[in-house]
């Protein structure tokens, strides 16, 4: 009995287009090289920017001979979209390379089991840690979550589900504190709470300022997650005899939670490395403070601010250190909320 052969798909590329892609690839790379070496024009932007122009070049000439104008346009705007894609990803890589190089010179054993109550950021690099930033952050973030993600996904909701009479005031609200500069924030709540009802520092005084910058972000994005999700499924729930908000509860959130978690996770990366709050409310303080209630907080970014603030070696490599923490935790956090949106239920 004959076989019938694999059918082969239109779009994959056959060995002759990968051999000239990368002979275009190695063409372009020896050109860039070349004129930059019988020019005036230097250094690694100068390399890259020749190498695209030649690459462009290139594809769209072997495209238009083989396959016409319309191929050979094409290819251009391949070409940039490439572009634009590594202009994006270089920062993030530079940033990341950055961090890393001139955090690890500050990590030593104790970083994360000591407090600066004993120590200063000039002090060298083995005294003290970071353990009051640490705890001092998580509780800030934990405080404003708890605060922020009822009342974004509620709002989400009234603007998707309900859709009463106040939803378009509400939504222009909530895209207008989405641009709210943090240090507003701070000065909201450091002169509507902090100095006529509490009169003191504390991690809760940074969490309703932190709060206030998280609410927009999660409402914004849980309200395009929400319209994502089809209308038949309302329908089914209605059709089978369930109310709107028992329809909502056991059938649209379950169905949005993965976007809905990526909501959490874009409001804590809003206000993870805020610190213009964190200066007026939280007092800074240097050691571990287990009460959110009351007296003052360290946080990873204003022991940032704090070291790169004193000037020495010492404490500007503790501030690139700091800087590495709050990159790992961020992303332990995105990690997390991560695994947990993607769980599957089990039966």
């Amino acid at each position: 009995m004959s076989t019938l052969a694999t059918p082969q798909k239109p779009w994959a590329k056959r060995p002759i287009d990968r051999a000239r892609e990368l002979a275009i690839v190695l063409f372009a790379g020896f050109f860039s090289f070349a004129f930059v070496a019988v020019t005036e024009m230097k250094g690694k932007l100068a390399y890259a920017l020749i190498f695209f122009i030649a690459y462009a070049l290139l594809s769209a000439t072997f495209a238009f001979i083989s396959r016409g104008a319309p191929a050979a346009k094409d290819a251009v705007v391949s070409t940039f979209v490439s572009l634009g894609a590594v202009l994006t990803v270089l920062p993030m890589l530079s940033i990341l390379f950055t961090v890393i190089k001139n955090g690890l010179p500050g990590l030593h054993l104790g970083l994360l089991n000591h407090d600066m109550s004993m120590a200063t950021p000039t002090d060298p690099i083995a005294t003290g840690g970071i353990l009051h930033a640490v705890t001092g952050t998580l509780t800030l973030v934990a405080l404003a979550l708890i605060m922020s993600v009822p009342i974004g996904i509620l709002t989400a909701l009234y603007l998707t589900e309900v859709k009463g009479k106040f939803a378009g005031p509400i939504r222009f609200l909530v895209q207008a504190m989405s641009g709210v500069p943090s240090i507003v924030a701070g000065l909201f709540i450091l002169s509507a709470v902090l100095y006529p009802i509490t009169k003191g520092y504390s991690a809760l005084m940074g969490s309703l300022a932190l709060t206030i910058l998280m609410i927009p972000t999660i409402a914004r994005t849980s309200e395009e997650v929400l319209l994502l999700i089809p209308n038949d499924l309302r329908e089914a729930g209605t059709a089978l005899g369930g109310t709107q908000w028992r329809t909502v509860a056991m059938i649209v959130l379950p169905a949005a939670r993965s976007g809905l978690m990526t909501a959490v996770i874009l409001g804590v990366a809003r206000i993870a490395g805020e610190t213009a709050p964190i200066l007026l409310l939280t007092g800074g303080g240097d050691k571990v403070n287990p009460n959110p209630f009351n007296g003052s907080v360290g946080s990873i970014p204003y022991y940032i601010w704090k070291s790169f603030n004193a000037g020495s070696p010492e404490a500007i490599t503790r501030a690139w250190a700091g800087l590495l923490v709050l990159m790992v935790l961020v992303f332990i956090l995105f990690i997390a909320a991560r695994s947990l949106s993607s769980r599957k239920i089990s039966k």
